[in-house]
């Protein structure tokens, strides 16, 4: 493995937060933004890099940035008295552009991080090149007459919220995400790795030198469970997908998500330039299927380049 294709962290600085990344590739070359998945991280994007970095062709002249989410992964958690709105995650979006100073580059995006993604390439058609969505497609949406309803619980639910102070080693937490999830053992593993903070002895209520166990507590924002106040209702989510303009390719799984499945009924008429392949894989199928992702990445991109 050469120098620029080994994993390296990044941080950006954007107003009051920091975010974190991953990244990989000679850092002169055309950016490709990999974007997670709810309470995952930029560590669902390193299968793809190392089975990059095995590649001497496929997408050698791209650096692949995967980020962490704020609330996610390394990168800093909102302010007090904030929280997690869906459309805020756009707007860190159109800041960490302008920070970088990118003009229109490719985004490849999974369950949650697609959702944003397409909501950000619909409004700032000038900042993406292509977009890639990853076993997601439109909008969670709920019918206009949920949105009292909508609003009580998700209130209710920051009412409930509390930082949670349990502590637990690094199997139970692979055990518990494997539990909620379609994962793999190895690929849960890297996933956790990334979303535990270790624990002091001090701070665990123990004395030094007599704690036997390594504890953890997630890193990640206990904001982030908190239910949404609203949701777009199947008319406005149409709207707002119908006005992505780029090239389009979703790569889905066929034991994915369901949501894919009614997604293409609700939204795909509005598209034209839409590209679709589907994958033997569970929802996290970009880390199952690294060779077809990377081959598939390679031709999408290839493709947009000659037409332009």
């Amino acid at each position: 493995m050469t120098d620029n294709k080994k994993i390296e962290q990044l941080s950006y600085q954007l107003d009051d937060l920091t975010l974190a990344a991953l990244a990989c590739g000679d850092k002169n070359n055309q950016p490709v933004l990999c974007l997670h998945g709810y309470l995952d991280n930029a560590a669902s994007f390193v299968p793809l890099m190392k089975q990059i970095a095995q590649e001497n062709e496929l997408l050698s002249n791209r650096y692949i940035i995967a980020l962490d989410w704020p609330g996610h992964g390394h990168s800093d958690h909102r302010s007090s008295g904030a929280h997690y709105h869906f459309f805020d995650y756009v707007s860190d979006l159109l800041t960490l552009f302008s920070h970088n100073n990118w003009q229109s580059i490719d985004i490849v995006a999974h369950s949650m991080g697609a959702m944003i993604a397409s909501a950000f390439a619909a409004a700032f058609p000038e900042k993406v090149k292509s977009l890639t969505l990853i076993d997601s497609f439109g909008f969670i949406c709920a019918p206009a007459e949920q949105t009292t309803n909508q609003l009580r619980k998700g209130v209710m639910s920051r009412v409930k919220t509390v930082k949670p102070n349990r502590t637990f080693t690094e199997d139970m937490a692979v055990k518990a995400r494997l539990h909620v999830s379609d994962l793999t053992d190895e690929h849960a593993q890297l996933i956790v790795n990334r979303s535990l903070i270790e624990v002091t002895p001090e701070q665990n209520g123990v004395e030094a030198g007599n704690n036997d166990n390594v504890l953890y507590r997630w890193r990640s924002d206990p904001r982030l469970r908190t239910l949404s106040l609203y949701r777009l209702s199947l008319v406005q989510a149409q709207q707002l997908f119908s006005d992505i303009k780029c090239p389009l390719q979703l790569i889905y799984g066929d034991k994915g998500m369901e949501m894919v499945v009614t997604g293409l009924e609700q939204f795909s008429s509005a598209i034209d330039n839409l590209t679709m392949t589907k994958l033997a894989g569970g929802h996290h199928v970009h880390m199952e299927k690294t060779e077809e992702l990377s081959s598939l990445l390679n031709d999408f991109f290839s493709k947009i380049q000659t037409s332009v």
